[in-house]
């Protein structure tokens, strides 16, 4: 499968290569194919390279000389598997097992005797989703009541957690973004091999991958990195000597930097040797050599830096334990006295005492730690979920974040902590006058991973479109409005997003006509109060600059009778809508959500309860281990009345993975707030626009909103929401430009008026963005509602809005004034308020 007719590289090429890693130098894709060719001295030379950026990085770590090992038991919980690898032995067909999964009790029993015997890590090894190829696994898991074999592994890692006390490491394939946010709360770390970024191994006949559908690389790195946005603790790694070429490992090693890079996730890279195996469609190929391994471990480390956890299996090393300690090893991997390598079962595990003694041999000492990694035990929030924290706890020295040998696990209760309230409670009032007490969080410089990476990942837009374009866009604008969402329009549709001077005079001219005729003059408001009831959050968008640490000085938690208390003196005030959102905080319960609701009605049963962003229901429910219908169908019980199309900002993943860092993808978004309308749950529509966005994703936004709402005719308005830079950290770290310009503001609500015409009437301006002068512009080009009066707004004012944070329905009356326009009060869904 490689193309040995390519020349490898030169001697100079190795020699030039070395030169530039010893001295410290970036290495590109060529210099790190050439070091792979290293051999004799010049393999030396590159050994004694890697070796020292190890021991600097473990002398940084504060465990010098250290190498760690996890003493596991392996589950495999089932071998059947939709994919077919061509050197895999442990994936195998039905008729040869027992039954499709291991019972609970069998998982169980593993777990009860790897801990009698020191055991902390349930290792769950399993194939990828076999219920979609096989039928017996489909049967096996619908007589037993589980959805799919990620909910059974759910369910068994919880109950290994509250029976044994064992730590689980997730290995179930390819993963969803959702899919990591449900497994998250019962695993301290979860991993998936990379394995190659090789398309040709996936896509050509032959290829060790071909038939597999989990093994395409893009597949793969789109794992990588949902994983990092979830803030799991992540082990990934390279398999080496199955068909690629000396570049495309190197690529591989660049793919798993970059990722870890974005977000600082992956705990640990495996560099694993292919060994070939009987009874499989690759057994007559060679053995990865281990001077290759060792090369391949040592490019490896010199690429990833001092901080990188690199592990080489000791089971496949044929006794070179000092020449991959050499190469810049710094973990031995999983190491069990109890059950085989199901993956390798040919080639036991060393004893732990003989891994211990090659250790000292080369000069190192063997610790234990635990299945997540020191630096996130110790870090805690955001990668360890509140109800693994006792898990762990019992299990890690609090000071270096490593295993505490002597201890056993014992079984403990997985559930919620203990609520705990507080903080700056007043923060909503005092925003306005003392304000936030710094610009930012105190671990702006890692919390969003790295910035260059991230401003790397900005894309420029295409140009406005020619005169006969803006033309043809200003007649359809006249015309037929909503024909400008249809693909076949784009141009026209560009270009008056590009619109300026007399032309964007016009637009927004024939947008105020469009509204007249769809609404009539009537500028509408309600009166209502938001309720943030959290603003501790650790998913780490890059745009927020409400979200805080439990820590920090301006973070808080209200209480549920706080909040209750909060709607009770809105209700005395007149409102007739309480708005209710809060960040992504690990530490609430996820009864809460439903227990505010219920609150808020049993205090004041006329309240209309307007709650929830999709993110909030996503996570909520995937903490919960329930689908989003059942969770929101509980919340509609407790007595929600509508959702916040918030979270939306642009429905576009390219740039809401820059923007938003962790933040559920555009089509969870679809899917959450379709379900919503589906259960008769309507919500608003929102669009952020004037950071690292550009026209064209723009207009996907809008075609997205417009197919949503023919499926489902669920959102209520449309809100745009001009970007707030002042505080934001994406801005504050020279990514962002400063929020939109004027024009751009304009040209926004014009053109979702005549976008979304004939599906979405109501277009709202925020006077907390735009201040009361320019949301009376906006009022004549297109807007015909204000939103509401707010009470307290704190969200926009952390970002740094001027704009204050409550408005009097006299001061909403006088701002459509402005506009020459009557005002109405209305209901959350544009009804006549009560009397």
């Amino acid at each position: 499968m490689v193309d040995r007719t390519v020349p490898g590289p030169t001697d100079a090429s190795v020699r030039r290569a070395l030169h530039r890693a010893a001295s410290g130098r970036a290495l590109d894709v060529d210099e790190a194919a050439a070091l792979l060719a290293a051999r004799g001295g010049a393999l030396d030379e590159l050994l004694d390279v890697a070796g020292a950026v190890r021991d600097a990085g473990l002398r940084e770590a504060g465990r010098p000389g250290v190498v760690t090992y996890s003493k596991k038991v392996f589950i495999p919980l089932t071998r059947l598997c939709r994919d077919r690898c061509h050197y895999c032995t442990f994936a195998t067909v039905p008729h040869r097992l027992p039954a499709a999964f291991l019972d609970r009790d069998e998982v169980l029993a593993i777990a009860r005797a790897g801990a009698a015997q020191g055991c902390k890590e349930a290792l769950f090894t399993l194939g990828d989703r076999p219920e979609e190829r096989w039928p017996a696994a489909r049967q096996w898991l619908d007589e037993r009541g589980y959805d799919s074999t990620l909910d059974y592994l759910r369910a068994c890692a919880v109950a290994v957690l509250e029976e044994t006390g064992l730590l689980p490491h997730l290995n179930p394939g390819v993963l969803s973004w959702s899919e990591l946010q449900r497994l998250k709360p019962v695993a301290p770390s979860m991993g998936m091999m990379l394995e190659t970024t090789a398309t040709r191994l996936w896509s050509e006949p032959g290829g060790p991958h071909f038939g597999s559908p989990d093994k395409e690389p893009a597949v793969r790195l789109r794992v990588l990195d949902d994983a990092g946005r979830v803030g799991v603790p992540f082990t990934t790694g390279i398999l080496i000597g199955i068909g690629e070429t000396p570049a495309e490992r190197v690529d591989a090693i660049f793919a798993i930097r970059r990722a870890h890079r974005e977000y600082g996730h992956l705990q640990e890279v495996i560099v694993q040797n292919f060994r070939a195996k009987p009874d499989t469609a690759m057994r007559g190929m060679p053995d990865a050599e281990l001077r290759d391994l060792a090369a391949t471990v040592a490019v490896a480390r010199v690429l990833l830096g001092p901080k990188a956890r690199i592990q080489a299996p000791p089971n496949l090393i044929a006794g070179e334990y000092d020449l991959l300690l050499r190469a810049g090893i710094d973990d031995w991997g999983g190491v069990s006295p109890l059950t085989p390598d199901h993956v390798n079962p040919e080639r036991p595990w060393p004893q732990i005492d003989e891994l211990a003694r090659h250790t000292e041999k080369s000069g190192f000492t063997l610790r234990e730690r635990l299945t997540i990694y020191p630096e996130y035990v110790r870090a805690g929030d955001p990668w360890l979920d509140p109800r693994l924290l006792p898990h762990v706890g019992a299990l890690a020295d609090p000071a270096t974040g490593l295993a505490v040998e002597a201890a056993r696990p014992v079984g403990r209760p997985w559930q919620e902590p203990d609520e705990t309230y507080g903080g700056r409670t007043d923060l909503h009032a005092t925003i306005d006058t003392t304000g936030r007490t710094g610009d930012r969080r105190g671990d702006f410089d890692h919390v969003y991973g790295d910035w260059a990476e991230v401003a790397g990942k900005v894309t420029a837009g295409a140009g406005g479109g020619t005169d006969l374009d803006l033309r043809a866009g200003l007649r359809l604008a006249a015309d037929d409005p909503a024909a400008l969402l249809e693909p076949r329009h784009a141009d026209a549709a560009l270009a008056l997003f590009a619109a300026d001077g007399p032309a964007l005079d016009e637009l927004c001219r024939l947008a105020d006509d469009v509204r007249r005729a769809a609404v009539g003059d009537d500028v509408t408001y309600v009166v209502n109060r938001n309720i943030n009831f959290s603003n501790v959050c650790y998913v780490g968008c890059r745009f927020c600059a409400f979200a805080q640490r439990e820590r920090d000085a301006d973070a808080y938690r209200l209480s549920v009778d706080q909040v209750a208390d909060r709607a009770e003196e809105a209700w005395a005030a007149g409102a007739s809508e309480v708005c209710l959102q809060g960040g992504i905080d690990p530490k609430l319960p996820v009864t809460v959500y439903a227990d505010l609701v219920r609150a808020i009605k049993a205090r004041v049963p006329g309240m209309h309860v307007h709650a929830f962003s999709p993110m909030e229901i996503v996570t909520a429910a995937a903490k919960a281990g329930v689908p989003v219908r059942e969770w929101l169908t509980g919340l509609r019980e407790a007595g929600l009345d509508t959702i916040p199309g918030t979270a939306a900002e642009i429905l576009d993943d390219d740039v809401r993975w820059v923007l938003t860092k962790g933040k559920l993808p555009a089509a969870a978004w679809v899917d959450v707030v379709g379900t919503a309308h589906e259960l008769g749950i309507r919500s608003s529509s929102t669009m952020m626009y004037g950071h690292v966005d550009h026209p064209g994703q723009w207009l996907a936004h809008f075609r997205v909103l417009a197919g949503l709402q023919d499926r489902t005719g669920g959102f209520t308005e449309f809100v745009a929401l001009p970007f707030v830079h002042t505080n934001a950290p994406i801005y504050l770290a020279g990514i962002a430009r400063p929020g939109p310009t004027w024009r751009e503001n304009r040209v926004v609500h014009a053109m979702a008026r005549l976008l979304l015409h004939g599906r979405i009437d109501n277009i709202q301006c925020s006077w907390v963005k735009l201040g009361d002068e320019g949301t009376a512009a906006m009022l004549r080009g297109g807007c015909n509602d204000l939103g509401g009066t707010l009470m307290e707004e704190t969200i926009s004012r952390m970002a740094g809005s001027g704009n204050g944070s409550a408005r009097t329905e006299e001061q909403l009356i006088a701002i459509a004034t402005a506009a020459g326009r009557p005002a109405r009060r209305r209901t959350t869904a544009y009804g006549s308020p009560r009397p």
